[in-house]
């Protein structure tokens, strides 16, 4: 598919990298003149994802995360990727206060976020080398 633009980013997973990441996404997508509630559904999706990354897939560890943001025909497309731990039972941790760190005050509406927020959502997933979000969300003509 041919893509109106596109950026990439990649940091560190660090927490203290989870508003960069918001605030880029947001800032991308401000050339399709987004309300200011379609920019905020955007960043709280991202966030979670980012988040989810972080905590759950480098638990600790060191590594990068990966976003992708292409525009097509006035929809964003974000892809979210890390190459952590994976997710061991993706259906599981899809549902709604599902969370796999309970002791650290984790609500489990991450998924739940971002399929509210966004048009879609798609989780890839594999042991061991990580896992990829896909959302996309379509920006009203104003």
């Amino acid at each position: 598919m041919q893509y109106d633009n596109k950026v990439s980013l990649i940091f560190d997973a660090n927490s203290k990298n989870e508003a960069f990441a918001r605030v880029s996404v947001a800032s991308f997508v401000m050339q399709l003149n987004p309300t200011l509630e379609e920019i905020e559904d955007i960043k709280m999706a991202v966030s979670e994802a980012v988040t989810n990354a972080i905590i759950h897939g480098y638990e600790n560890m060191e590594g990068q995360v990966f976003i992708n943001c292409k525009i097509k025909d006035r929809t964003l497309y974000i892809e979210i990727e890390d190459k952590g731990k994976g997710i061991e039972n993706l259906e599981e941790a899809m549902q709604p206060l599902y969370t796999s760190k309970p002791d650290m005050e984790r609500s489990g509406m991450g998924f739940t976020v971002m399929e509210a927020f966004m048009d879609n959502i798609k989780v890839e997933t594999s042991l061991s080398n990580g896992t990829k979000i896909y959302m996309d969300k379509k920006i009203k003509k104003h």
